[in-house]
């Protein structure tokens, strides 16, 4: 079981915000209605009308766009149709000038309350808990039990937090590997990890636990973020788990966790392959995936393990994990692929 541990609720992001964007925010937190200050600056060296547009995350065209210039604007007034939209999504705001998009991009998560994922065996009829009274599990089997997301009642849109987008690079003792986040699959998931990685959690922290290739041979996993190196630690809270449609396949980034659905902590995992991993989809929050570092995600994998454990003998190191600005919207690179086997590579 992919584990991790158990504790409290939020979170808080304690993030720097960059001092290269070319977009800017002086706090990360919007009340729905209100003004959201921003800077803006220009290159001299580029020509042509400078216009911030709204992307909505896979949409060729963008939603909306609205000229600006250097200095400071209201992205509110600028893009009248930010508060009024009726199912707030994940946007990205992109300064482009002439038709060259410029710098970072800001993404714009709204804040709604989240469904809140349950653990139903229709077999049994159950939901999936532990039982108050005894401190057992009742009758309904985890291993065969369907993901139920029930949402809010009354979801209350309150605002949007607002930060420029970054990549996540893993400075590993093998190599580096860095990650494209995806806050539009998963943005409590991506705050929470930034979080983690912005206040120093990753540091010299090895990958205990080296899974590669399941009981039918398929490329697996491999598992870093508990300091203990026990694979029982994390951050001392909980987030619940998000409703990812970011498939698991070699080189994405998702979230470690107890039985419990809820329990997602710091510990993270590296996929493998697809076929060993795609059932995994739906059941645990993928949330990045890499976009450089092949050979370092196939070095780890080939770490020597104890016999009969997935616990390496030599075990790599996370010394840290950086978070750097992330290309103009629409120009990340694309995800990596696992090499076929005849490549050289492992």
């Amino acid at each position: 079981m992919l584990a991790t541990t158990v504790a409290s609720h939020l979170f808080a992001v304690s993030l720097c915000l960059s001092s290269h964007a070319q977009l800017r925010v002086d706090r990360e937190y919007f009340g729905v209605g209100r003004p959201v200050a921003l800077g803006v600056s220009i290159p001299s060296d580029l020509a042509g009308e400078a216009r911030i547009e709204l992307h909505q995350p896979g949409a060729e065209r963008p939603l909306a766009s609205a000229p600006v210039i250097a200095g400071q604007a209201n992205l509110a007034s600028l893009l009248p149709g930010l508060w009024a939209d009726k199912s707030p999504k994940v946007r990205y705001a992109q300064l482009v000038v002439g038709e060259t998009p410029v710098g970072a991009p800001l993404v714009l998560v709204p804040m709604i309350n989240p469904p809140i994922a349950k653990l139903f065996d229709a077999q049994a009829g159950l939901v999936w808990m532990i039982d108050p009274a005894t401190g057992k599990p009742n009758d309904a089997d985890p291993r065969r039990a369907t993901v139920l997301f029930t949402p809010d009642e009354a979801p209350c849109y309150t605002g949007l937090r607002i930060y420029p987008d970054q990549h996540a690079v893993l400075v590993t003792s093998l190599g580096d590997i860095e990650f494209r986040l995806r806050p539009d699959h998963a943005p409590n998931t991506v705050a929470t990890f930034r979080s983690l990685a912005a206040g120093g959690f990753y540091t010299d922290v090895i990958f205990h636990r080296v899974a590669a290739v399941t009981r039918t041979g398929d490329p697996f996993v491999v598992q870093v973020g508990d300091p203990s190196g026990t694979g029982d630690g994390g951050p001392g809270f909980n987030i619940d788990l998000e409703d990812s449609k970011l498939p698991h396949d070699f080189g994405v980034l998702s979230m470690a966790r107890n039985t419990d659905p809820n329990t997602n902590g710091s510990q993270v995992f590296i996929c493998l392959s697809r076929a060993g991993t795609s059932r995994l989809d739906g059941r645990y929050t993928a949330f990045a995936e890499a976009v450089s570092g092949t050979d370092v995600i196939l070095a780890l994998a080939a770490s020597p393990v104890r016999e009969g454990t997935d616990r390496p003998v030599e075990p790599p190191v996370l010394h840290t994990v950086k978070l750097v600005d992330a290309p103009p919207y629409g120009q990340s690179p694309p995800p990596v692929t696992r090499p076929a086997p005849n490549d050289g590579r492992r």
